[in-house]
């Protein structure tokens, strides 16, 4: 042990004697270039004896002081040098092995030490590199001991890296053992450093071949954007932006995610009834905006004309579900023709999915081409990203662990007695919240696949899924009930665990603080961004994201098969090695491969753009 301790610290001692000799040859006020020259000259003494450390050049340095202040400096330094060239540790009866240096410095005191010490009278004319002239010359000499000493090192076998006391790259430190790392990152979480020195795990940048398998991409089967619109489209577009007579008003409400969907139907209700949309700032713009790429469809307006800015609205609070476009028209286009202006209230979910193709592209290039974030948000979005990408793929999820979350689904987190008992208190007290069946039992209700996944169920679905331990994950949602414990199996099981508070540097969230809206918005950004994206519950954003990484390209989007999954993690006498085979062929077909929205009936195109958005070998147009 007391050897191993000793060889760790021998670079940081040789370091330090180093320090310790050039300031006592400064102290015998030895000139700068003569210091250097007997440092190096010693080096390769020591070396050669294969016993080199800065310590024993400083004990001879100690021991030969009064020789070097004498005032004769080259046969002083001669002396020194030849002294330090005998055999110092062997007997006085032995001959000495070290022969090199000696005819180092005979060859020396001829030629190189004469040009060091000595400065000539006369100008030398040779041309030759190492000219007499240039030894007058401080550069010139400094050069010179430069290529002597690294010409002695490489000779002598020396290693460089001995001398080198710190990592090349002092932002980053390797962990040796991963799992000793793993529970004292555990009380990390939510420190900015601990993201900036996170280290791989001591793996080699080329990943395994399972993980690999992980970060894999789906076969995007060579589907691509395509917004071809049809002749008859086109035909109705100039008379469409040019009417200054109907004008629609919307109300959004809700989160980040309920607004852009409103928003992209509010959209197809204006060009139904070929109307321009009045977009309210307060409620839209601080979020979203970028108008122009809709210019070709739809006049969107920030605010009423002034011709109708005293006009009366006819005012809808309540538009059923799934309406089609022939009800938009019966419904509201006489009342709009006559009045001049509507107002549109709750639109979330109110349009069909299924639409004419047209209106199905103009749905697609809403939600994936116009609809834009506002630049602060956008920047530190994206600043958040490359952090997260600096150090290779990252995984995002978007964890529902919400108190509300779970209230509202009707199921309970697994944390403890104590939580399931606020969910239970909170669900007696507001029985309204309760969004999912009223009739289902907890039990038959998470067999279902109806309740969001705890971290333990997430944790143990990724492992069998093969996401390596060295995984860098971002996990976007509210805070979760139970705080860090919620999260504690998750973090157990990959170290490196983090969300928007971790990465952003002091002060960068501050001007979004208290603003659910905005937060969200920084975690759609990071989440799209990712390699990987799982949620651990459905809704708008999991639904937004992975219809944006279709459009992408088909990235890669897990969707947990919570329904034929839970009974295997119930199994306690299943193997690991069976459960897992299990898991991984539950999800071959869930893992972002294009599927086809017309397979099922009421799928939203934003979430399954293929085939009326995306085609086979076709160029991507917008028109």
């Amino acid at each position: 042990m007391e050897e191993e301790v000793k060889t760790a610290t021998q670079p940081l001692c040789d370091f330090l004697s180093f320090l310790r000799t050039r300031y006592e040859l400064i102290r015998l006020r030895v000139p700068a270039a003569h210091s250097f020259f007997l440092f190096f000259s010693l080096s390769v003494v020591e070396g050669k004896r294969k016993t080199f450390s800065s310590s024993s050049i400083f004990s001879s340095l100690i021991d030969n002081k009064a020789l070097l202040k004498s005032r004769n400096k080259k046969t002083s330094y001669l002396k020194f040098l030849c002294l330090m060239a005998k055999s110092k540790t062997c007997n006085a009866k032995k001959q000495s092995y070290i022969s090199v240096p000696s005819q180092i410095i005979n060859s020396l005191s001829s030629s190189s030490l004469q040009s060091l010490l000595v400065s000539p009278k006369k100008k030398n004319s040779n041309r030759f590199f190492f000219s007499y002239s240039s030894c007058r010359s401080p550069r010139g000499w400094l050069f010179a001991l430069f290529l002597f000493g690294l010409v002695g090192m490489l000779r002598l076998g020396w290693n460089v890296d001995t001398l080198i006391p710190f990592s090349p790259y002092p932002c980053f430190h390797t962990q040796s053992n991963p799992h000793l790392s793993s529970a004292s990152n555990i009380g990390k979480v939510g420190k900015k450093d601990d993201f900036l020195i996170a280290s791989n795990n001591g793996q080699h940048p080329n990943h395994s071949h399972s993980e690999s398998e992980f970060w894999k991409q789906p076969d995007g089967m060579g589907y691509r954007p395509c917004l071809d619109f049809s002749r008859e489209y086109r035909r109705t577009r100039e008379a469409i932006l040019k009417d200054r007579r109907k004008y629609l008003l919307v109300v959004v409400s809700g989160g980040m995610n309920q607004q852009r969907n409103q928003i992209v139907d509010a959209v197809v209700i204006a060009r139904i009834l070929g109307a321009a949309l009045v977009v309210p700032i307060l409620q839209v713009n601080a979020i979203w905006g970028d108008e122009r790429v809709l210019e070709d469809d739809v006049r969107i307006l920030s605010s009423l004309p002034s011709t109708h800015i005293m006009t009366r609205p006819v005012e809808e609070k309540r538009t059923p579900l799934h309406v089609s476009p022939q009800w938009i028209r019966a419904r509201y286009l006489k009342r709009i023709n006559r009045e001049g202006v509507l107002l549109l209230r709750g639109l979330d979910s109110r349009l069909s999915k299924d639409l004419p193709p047209d209106l199905q592209k103009l749905r697609c290039k809403v939600a994936f081409q116009a609809l834009r974030f506002a630049p602060p948000i956008l920047e530190l979005g994206k600043k958040l990203a490359q952090r997260m990408q600096s150090k290779g793929p990252y995984l995002a999820l978007h964890l529902r662990m919400e108190k509300d979350v779970w209230v509202r689904t009707g199921c309970l987190p697994g944390l403890s007695k104590e939580y399931d008992e606020i969910i239970h208190n909170e669900r007696r007290m507001h029985p309204e919240l309760l969004t999912a069946r009223s009739n289902m039992t907890y039990h038959e209700r998470k067999l279902a696949g109806l309740c969001p996944l705890n971290a333990f169920e997430v944790t143990r679905l990724l492992k069998a899924l093969g996401a390596p331990r060295s995984a860098k994950i971002y996990w976007a949602g509210g805070k979760p009930l139970g705080g860090k414990e919620a999260l504690s199996p998750l973090i157990r099981e990959f170290p490196h665990f983090y969300n928007k508070e971790d990465l952003a540097l002091p002060g960068e969230l501050e001007p979004f603080a208290d603003k659910a809206s905005f937060m969200a918005a920084i975690d759609y950004i990071v989440s799209e961004k990712s390699d990987v994206f799982m949620p651990s519950h459905g809704g708008n954003m999991g639904h937004a994201i992975q219809g944006q990484r279709a459009f992408s390209g088909h990235k890669k989007y897990i969707t947990p098969n919570k329904r034929h999954m839970l009974p295997y993690f119930l199994n306690s006498s299943l193997p690991e090695a069976e459960f897992n085979r299990i898991i991984m062929e539950l999800h071959n077909e869930s893992l972002g491969q294009p599927e086809l929205r017309t397979s099922k009936a009421g799928r939203d195109v934003t979430k399954y753009p293929v085939p009326e958005c995306m085609c086979k070998n076709a160029r991507s147009r917008s028109i």
